[in-house]
């Protein structure tokens, strides 16, 4: 009877001396710990927390960072009109900033008031209701991961003012690929030093931009020169010369909608707010007053110093460029600027080309901080997975940073690293959020009112309900904007993205509930079984299956029986011949099957051994021996776990596996294994036990 088999890293049946750690990990556990670092103690998350300084660049990297694409999108969506659209480019980048400081305005109520790190989602919970807080968390997941898309796409553009586009435009997608790759591994280093890793870039970043803008202006209105951008000189056509007024309004919303990109990552604060070091809420609250402050004088510094230097910036420039240098090349905004301000040649044009294309890439940052921590409350109400809510060896939730990265890598393949695809898609989860987060805030402040009676807490009340509501009239405002001018382009995407994903985490709460609800212990004692049969498994008479025995003897139950079957008679001849040289005191039964089938005859012989009485219990032993080497696996069948696999589902069943050493388990490193189960280092040398091991799964059956 062919049903020998392997269970691999049971325990040893002899007591091993202790020995030292190994000193040489596998080369999986050292490509690890070089990667990631050594694991830390739970005990030390206290340390993991940020100071306002180093939080600024984690959180907020994503709303700096869009100073470098969110111009471009205003300009090229008013190319379409004509040059003469460009003289709008300020004023509406004075709504976005408008829009901005409300924003801000807002999420500065909500982090004093949801300091746990819920953001958005649990203010729409828990005021609004649960189904208002997962389509939040719906539409926050999505704006995520097209964070990660759209901000390392850019940054891949960006690197073309750097070098030569026709080095790096054929591999774009791969170095998109490859930079999300190793922003995952800084995240998965924890915070604190992945905060350390993007403070310099950021900084950098924001003084270059900043020291551009005031050497540019100061050039202006100062020195009295007439700056021209290299593009100033072009002759551009219009792709729809007589638009409509109906029509040039449409332009402007859509236009305005684009340039809102540059509000994306001000929530990730609010939902990072267990992150900063205490005091949590006023240190969020800084550090929002700080990123919107910078994020509009940034925004506002470049578009205004594109008009004065008559910057142009077309959607298409093979059609609308229609007089120009031979074989001109479009550059990004900020690029045409650096050369501008700092003259062709400049190793500062250079500088500010890497560092935008630098914190392009860092800006997905805001979302690989911002996805896993929702992640984890969406898993800890159980609308996701337990995984997410797990942190890994370095205190990060690992499971979240690596779903992100998998979504956003998907998505850049997907569509090319193509940023004016990818942004077709943007920032209408992200209103979303801010519209259903503003009418809980609301719903929030009322019910406070109606408990407090103090006369100057109620003013705060009533000032911070006005500010969510004026927050809540604007985006809202906002957000049906974006969905008409964007729906057609690809806003589609994200919405449907949005309704599969909500579907989906209503289901996956649908199915914790009810198991939950099954496993609830009841009032009733539990009922003892009135009788327990012993089923030994055998193949061979050997000291596997004698040790079966033994173990299913010492367990003294009501009544016992071995099993054998017989697939090939002569080998079951030998089997009984065995049986009855050892005398042996437990019967021996024979299973035939004439198709040479194990595991339904087996089924088959449980089940009518506890057909007679519902109560009994039928505990079958499983005799199993272990090998050491990988290899020694692929010798033997793995007829014992399919038998296991399928006993599981039968109630009233209890499988127990009696394993059994080979020489070859002895030489195993242990204490290397337990590492690997537990995820940490070993505290000290293992002993292996000597008693079989009771278990619901594993190997095989000898």
């Amino acid at each position: 009877m062919p049903l020998c088999g392997t269970l691999s890293g049971a325990g040893n049946s002899r007591t091993r001396a202790a020995v030292p750690l190994a000193l040489v990990a596998s080369t999986t556990s050292l490509a690890k710990r070089l990667l990631l670092g050594r694991p830390f103690r739970s005990d030390r998350l206290q340390h993991t927390l940020l100071p306002k300084r180093i939080a600024l660049p984690v959180f907020a990297s994503d709303a700096l960072s869009s100073v470098a694409y969110a111009p471009d999108e205003i300009l090229l969506t008013l190319s379409i009109a004509g040059a003469s659209a460009f003289a709008i480019s300020p004023w509406v980048t004075l709504a976005v900033a408008v829009v901005m400081v409300t924003v801000v305005a807002s999420y500065r109520q909500n982090v004093h008031a949801y300091p746990s790190g819920g953001g958005d989602y649990e203010v729409a919970t828990v005021n609004i209701g649960p189904r208002a807080g997962l389509a939040v968390a719906s539409a926050l997941l999505v704006d995520y991961i097209l964070t990660v898309a759209v901000s390392i796409s850019s940054g891949v553009s960006n690197l073309a003012s750097v070098v030569p586009w026709d080095s790096i435009g054929v591999h774009k997608v791969e170095i998109a690929v490859g930079a999300v790759l190793l922003l995952t591994a800084l995240n998965l280093r924890g915070l604190r030093e992945s905060g350390t890793a993007f403070a310099v870039p950021t900084y950098l970043f924001i003084i270059v931009i900043v020291g551009m803008i005031l050497t540019g202006l100061f050039r202006v209105f100062v020195l009295g020169e007439d700056l021209r951008a290299p593009s100033a000189g072009l002759t551009i056509t219009a792709e729809e010369s007589h638009l409509t007024s109906f029509a040039f309004v449409f332009l402007l919303l859509r236009t305005f909608s684009s340039g809102c990109a540059a509000l994306t990552g001000v929530e990730a604060i609010s939902n990072g707010v267990p992150a900063f070091k205490p005091p949590k809420s006023r240190n969020a609250a800084t550090t929002l007053l700080l990123l919107g402050g910078t994020a509009i004088v940034m925004l506002f510094g470049i578009v205004s110093l594109a008009r004065m230097t008559r910057l142009q910036y077309v959607e298409d420039p093979t059609t609308q460029i229609l007089a120009g240098p031979p074989n001109y090349e479009q550059k990004t905004v900020t690029a045409q600027l650096a050369e501008t301000v700092f003259g062709h040649g400049s190793w500062l044009v250079v500088l500010v080309g890497g560092v935008t294309a630098l914190i392009l890439f860092l800006a997905a940052n805001t979302a690989f901080n911002g996805f896993p921590v929702l992640g984890s409350i969406l898993a800890q109400d159980r609308y996701l997975p337990r995984q997410f809510h797990t942190r890994g060896d370095r205190l990060a939730f690992s499971n979240g940073i690596v779903f992100l990265a998998g979504a956003a890598i998907v998505l850049i393949v997907a569509f090319q690293a193509e940023t004016t695809r990818l942004i077709q898609l943007y920032i209408v989860g992200v209103f979303v959020s801010f519209t259903l987060s503003q009418a809980g805030m609301i719903r929030h402040w009322n019910r406070l009112l109606q408990i407090h009676r103090d006369p100057e807490r109620r003013r705060q009340m009533i000032r911070s309900r006005a500010i969510n509501g004026f927050g809540m009239g604007l985006t809202g405002a906002v957000l049906i904007v974006v969905l008409i001018t964007k729906f057609l382009l690809g806003a589609w995407i994200a919405i449907a993205a949005m309704i599969v994903i909500y579907a989906l985490m209503l289901a996956i709460h649908k199915h914790y509930t009810r198991v939950a609800e099954e496993l609830r212990p009841t009032e009733e004692r539990p009922v003892l079984p009135s009788r327990n049969h012993a089923v030994v498994l055998v193949s061979k008479v050997h000291m596997p299956t004698l040790r079966a025995l033994a173990y299913a003897q010492a367990t003294r139950p009501d009544t016992i029986t071995a099993v054998t079957v017989n697939v090939d008679d002569k080998d079951t001849r030998v089997i009984q011949g065995e049986w009855e040289r050892r005398e042996l005191p437990v019967p021996l039964t024979v299973i035939d099957s004439p198709y040479r089938e194990i595991t339904k005859p087996i089924i088959d012989f449980v089940k009518s051994v506890r057909r007679a009485s519902p109560r009994d219990v039928v505990t079958v032993f499983v005799p199993e021996y272990v090998v050491g080497r990988w290899w020694e696996n692929l010798l033997h069948n793995q007829s014992a776990l399919r038998i296991k696999g399928r006993l599981l589902f039968e109630p009233g069943v209890m499988v127990t596996s009696v394993p059994w050493q080979l020489r070859s388990s002895q030489d195993r490193d242990l204490d290397r294994l337990d590492r690997g189960l537990s995820r940490a280092p070993a505290r000290g040398p293992r002993t292996r036990p000597a008693a079989p091991v009771a278990e619901p799964s594993g190997g095989e059956r000898p």
